[in-house]
């Protein structure tokens, strides 16, 4: 019963994670009034802690619930499924401190001014953020059908 509730906590926090990017990605313009990017603040520290969540259910799935630490330890895809998380983690880096930027600003009731080519930027990198993460489940189900064994 156990491996079931981790493996329901992964799977729930990885959805919570796509929907706030998402959600990010919806919102963000290159003009935004004050309430929408206070919305976007508090959407990116959510996202950050399911970010957490989900690689404190990873880890706990892996030492505990999975097919053994050295199953995962040589296997390939593993290694390109927590590099491709990792490299979303990076990503998200810009647009958080975009929006974190804004705090004093936001303090005073001010709009964030966001210069062109800085919301390009942004809606780029969430996008790919996107992307990235749609290449998970494959690398997830080829892993856990033995693929990506490293021999």
């Amino acid at each position: 019963m156990a491996d079931a509730i981790a493996a329901s906590l992964h799977y729930l926090s990885i959805f919570v994670l796509f929907a706030l990017l998402t959600a990010e990605h919806l919102l963000f313009k290159p003009e935004l009034d004050v309430a929408t990017a206070r919305r976007l603040q508090r959407i990116d520290i959510a996202y950050g802690a399911s970010a957490g969540l989900v690689l404190i259910t990873g880890l706990v799935r892996v030492l505990w619930f999975g097919k053994g630490l050295d199953y995962y330890l040589h296997n390939g895809l593993f290694h390109a499924k927590i590099g491709l998380f990792l490299l979303v983690g990076l990503l998200s880096i810009y647009p958080t401190l975009t929006f974190f930027n804004w705090r004093n600003g936001l303090l005073a009731g001010q709009t964030p001014a966001i210069a062109p080519y800085q919301a390009r930027w942004v809606i780029l990198t969430i996008r790919l953020e996107l992307l990235l993460l749609l290449c998970l489940p494959l690398l997830a189900a080829l892993m856990a059908r033995g693929h990506g064994m490293i021999r």
